[in-house]
């Protein structure tokens, strides 16, 4: 259960390695939360993620979970369940795939869907359900801006986050009166690994200011998050222009 001060003080993050997911995570342990759990691929890089969090005081475990392997979900993820209350889960696995590469290979695209979507629907609809046996708890869901509207750039990318923010916005709406919360989060640019390289776009951000919109929204129990805040206004915007103006925009 949340503890006075309203943090959890259970963290399930899905995507063990995701670097908003564990600024978050330490954010959250300076907060009191006392148990983490790690899920994701067996790596050098998970081990040192737990090693990191324990170093500030929680206890920390790890699971195996591949967001491909959507047989192997419902099992695994449901032993963390057995083993007492989670608090929170938060969703942040995700691969960005290189769009010029996956345009031409169709098999590489399907695998970014599969990561962000498929996968997602499966372990987001198990950790749903568990939260809702337990009566309470909150799913966060790290959507982007990328799926407010499709770009040339990147709109195989942009469509799976597309269906992943319409599914997990259903899925709030599903769990209404239930005791379960569930938030979205629209990043715009986050500097991390996963854009290194990449030219920056306006507005851009870190994980560090992801982590800390979560928590704020978390606090207020908000149902949408967007980083920065001043991306409503711009996508607002953008969702309107007509789709000759649109195609013409450096955007």
């Amino acid at each position: 259960m949340k503890d006075a001060f309203g943090a959890p003080q259970s963290l399930l993050l899905l995507g063990g390695t995701s670097e908003i997911g564990l600024a978050t995570a330490r954010r959250l342990i300076a907060r009191r939360t006392r148990t983490v759990w790690l899920a994701g691929r067996p790596s050098p890089a998970l081990t040192a993620a737990a090693d990191s969090l324990r170093a500030l005081g929680a206890e920390v475990r790890t699971v195996p979970f591949d967001a491909l392997d959507t047989e192997s979900h419902a099992e695994r993820l449901g032993k963390i369940f057995t083993e007492g209350d989670i608090d929170l889960v938060l969703l942040a696995f995700g691969i960005l795939g290189d769009q010029a590469h996956d345009e031409a290979d169709p098999l590489a695209a399907v695998r970014v869907a599969q990561t962000n979507y498929t996968g997602a629907v499966s372990a987001g609809l198990i950790c749903a359900g568990a939260l809702q046996a337990q009566g309470h708890g909150s799913l966060v869901v790290l959507s982007s801006v990328a799926g407010e509207r499709a770009r040339r750039a990147n709109f195989i990318y942009g469509s799976s986050k597309a269906g992943l923010d319409a599914f997990a916005q259903g899925l709030g709406d599903a769990l209404q009166g239930t005791g379960v919360h569930v938030m979205v989060v629209r990043p715009g640019f986050v500097r991390s690994r996963m854009t290194a390289g990449l030219e920056e776009a306006p507005l851009a951000t870190t994980p560090e200011a992801v982590a800390l919109a979560i928590e704020l929204g978390l606090r207020r129990r908000s149902e949408t998050v967007w980083v920065p805040g001043a991306l409503r206004v711009v996508m607002s915007a953008l969702r309107h222009v007509p789709r000759p103006v649109f195609r013409r925009l450096p955007v």
